[in-house]
């Protein structure tokens, strides 16, 4: 009897600690069937073509959570090591700094670091470029001619332009741009030159109600992203027949071309899936949509093309920025300073 006790005991602390060590390798397997969790800041149709491909070619499962470049960046920072996310994408690379900063990226694979162009990844490599767009000047074609347009971004601190331009300095888009402002000048050129644009800018909320207000001849001109102006016209056009883009070149700040980020997180569960989605995306399938595709944003892959509508990457003459370095913290606090947040 006692004999058949010890057994029994034996065999329960045996299950014990099989069940014990079994389970740790259950929850992974399961963890790797589930679908991987983007936080997504890109634009929502893009990043839902990147998954019905990526989803298509690999039959892993996606799922998005949608928001903004500042709202997901600092959800993540709030949510540290606990966030349930798998892969972060943005707009723009301030966000993916924030992020970065806080340590909270694992680094990106190196074969999928090779597929993106130089300056299209941060030099430590723990996210990378998954797409570009560039900054222009839009314009009303009815109220300014190519003569008249301003040579420089910081000509629009002169007084002449004074309410004959907008932007929209609350979006992550314009931060951005004040960024590589920032990093370009400096910070007494940059401090100066948004005490300017309060002084001069008509501001507007997002970027499609600047080009609306360029091509109603409310303003003269805006600073925007290029693929607002090519997405209306693949459209309607209704918001922008009247306009023009003027595209600065010569290395100047208005030439600045921002990087959409993509890193996955430390804290994944399902590391191995998602670092073969930001491989996906910035391989060939992905870049090819946006070859293809209606986002107009510019593919940043080794080798591969955009869409033929654009000015061609090379001929932009964009300045140098290392995307890892533009600071989001001292923008926002320069504009603050400035009154225009």
């Amino acid at each position: 009897m006692n004999c058949i006790r010890v057994l029994r005991v034996t065999s329960l602390l045996t299950f014990g600690v099989f069940a014990a060590y079994a389970q740790p390798g259950a929850e992974r397997a399961a963890a790797q069937t589930e679908p991987i969790l983007v936080y997504n800041a890109q634009h929502a149709s893009l990043t839902q073509a990147w998954v019905n491909g990526f989803t298509r070619d690999t039959g892993i499962k996606v799922t998005v959570r949608n928001g903004s470049d500042a709202e997901l960046g600092n959800q993540l920072v709030q949510e540290g090591s606990l966030s349930p996310a798998d892969v972060f994408l943005t707009e723009n690379s301030p966000a993916m700094t924030l992020v970065d900063a806080a340590g909270l990226f694992a680094p990106v694979n190196p074969d999928t670091l090779t597929q993106v162009r130089e300056g299209f990844r941060p030099s430590n490599g723990r996210w990378v470029g998954i797409a570009a767009r560039t900054t222009v000047f839009a314009y009303n074609k009815n109220r300014l001619t190519p003569a008249q347009l301003p040579k420089s971004l910081l000509d629009l601190a002169d007084p002449a332009w004074k309410r004959r331009w907008g932007a929209s300095p609350t979006g992550a888009d314009f931060q951005a741009i004040a960024g590589a402002l920032l990093e370009i000048k400096g910070e007494a050129a940059t401090a100066a030159w948004l005490k300017a644009m309060k002084q001069n800018a008509v501001a507007f909320r997002g970027n499609v109600a600047a080009m609306k207000g360029v091509n109603s001849g409310e303003i003269e001109g805006a600073v925007i992203y290029q693929y607002y102006y090519f997405g209306d016209q693949a459209r309607t056009g209704e918001n922008s027949n009247n306009t023009a883009l003027h595209y600065f070149k010569n290395r100047d700040p208005g030439a600045f071309v921002s990087v959409s980020g993509g890193g996955v997180l430390a804290s994944s569960k399902r590391a191995a899936q998602a670092q073969t989605f930001l491989k996906w995306v910035t391989g060939k399938g992905g870049q090819d949509i946006l070859r293809t595709g209606d986002s107009y944003e510019y593919a940043v892959g080794v080798g591969a093309q955009s869409n033929p509508k654009l000015v061609p990457l090379a001929d932009l003459q964009a300045p140098d920025v290392d995307p890892s370095k533009l600071n989001s913290k001292k923008v926002i606090a320069l504009m603050m300073e400035a009154g225009l947040l």
